[in-house]
């Protein structure tokens, strides 16, 4: 069914507005990648699946930087498919650092950059030390607002930088570019709980950085009620507001609520199933047999295809996963 939305906008404003052609383009270039395999089955269904792979969300696994973060859809993607990866770990209230968080967010995107990694670790931290440990929800709600507003963000660190100065924050230039290479932020003097600037004021400033900008913005509405509560607001006090506010959470609707954090019924299903394939597939044999069992000759396990995997990335993947199998059991032991 066509949303209102679809029919009230011109053809080429919506499909802008949606990055369609960007998944085209994605779509001709993973086809002429793969059209030898393609070519077994047919264009029509490398077509349908991409587009059902863009549609559920498993499009952005394993893709480079520059794709995962291309699109508000592929950037919310992301992070639905980091939490559904890894909520065991706040499941069993593992505590990690930056860098190991950063460990498993490259374990999707090879290629994420460790910068965001550090900035969503100092949202939770208020300082440079990296090197402490975090839980997952408050390092994965902290890394949403990082990661999906991160032209947000620059721009309010600049505008906040500004009115510390005394100078006109309407002078900032919203950034302009998507290409993956994020400045380096330089983090705001919060040291001083009773620094910071006036909140109606930042709010402002705020108000009209949205309006007049081309990328995600938080809710005003919500903004507007997050720093009416306050007089003075500094910069990381401001990203830890947006990062526990659940409105803001739900508006983004990437991550449910912090109370079911750890609920996922339908990932939990296919799981069992997975185990109970690999349950079916081992072989069983006495307790006394494990020397034998250790001299025997090595022989591969059939492999699993994954219901995440798109079709377009099949043989890419098949190919690494060939040559990653001893270091995956290495590190698994």
């Amino acid at each position: 069914m066509l949303s209102p939305e679809r029919l009230s906008l011109p053809g080429p404003e919506y499909l802008a507005q949606r990055h369609v052609l960007t998944y085209m383009e994605d779509a001709v270039s993973q086809l002429l990648e793969n059209r030898e395999d393609i070519s077994q089955y047919g264009i029509a269904r490398f077509f349908t699946e991409y587009f059902n792979s863009v549609r559920q969300g498993t499009h952005i696994l394993f893709r480079e930087f520059s794709f995962v973060q291309a699109t508000p859809h592929n950037r919310a993607s992301f992070l639905r498919t980091f939490w559904r990866c890894f909520r065991t770990v706040g499941k069993n209230g593992d505590l990690l650092t930056a860098q190991e968080y950063h460990c498993l967010l490259q374990l999707l995107c090879p290629d994420f950059p460790m910068e965001l990694t550090q900035k969503a670790a100092r949202i939770v931290l208020m300082d440079d030390a990296m090197d402490c440990l975090m839980s997952f929800s408050d390092f994965l709600f902290a890394f949403q607002i990082q990661f999906y507003y991160s032209e947000f963000l620059e721009s309010v660190a600049a505008i906040y930088q500004d009115l510390l100065a005394g100078k006109n924050p309407n002078t900032v230039i919203v950034p302009t570019s998507s290409s993956g290479q994020h400045r380096q932020r330089q983090p705001p003097n919060d040291c001083n709980p009773l620094e910071g600037v006036e909140a109606s004021l930042f709010y402002q400033c705020l108000e009209s950085l949205c309006d007049r900008s081309k990328y995600s913005c938080p809710p005003s509405a919500l903004v507007k009620e997050m720093l009416s509560s306050v007089q003075r607001m500094t910069f990381y006090g401001f990203l830890m507001a947006l990062a526990k506010d659940q409105g803001i959470n739900r508006a983004l609707g990437a991550l449910p609520d912090k109370g079911d954090l750890f609920l996922d019924p339908a990932m939990d299903q296919e799981i069992e199933k997975l185990v109970a394939q690999v349950s079916g597939l081992s072989v069983s044999g006495p307790a006394s047999s494990s020397a034998d069992t250790a001299n025997m000759p090595a022989r591969n396990s059939p492999r699993i295809n994954s219901p995440w995997k798109p079709l377009h990335h099949r043989r890419k993947m098949d190919a690494e996963s060939e040559g990653s199998n001893e270091e995956t059991d290495s590190s698994e032991n």
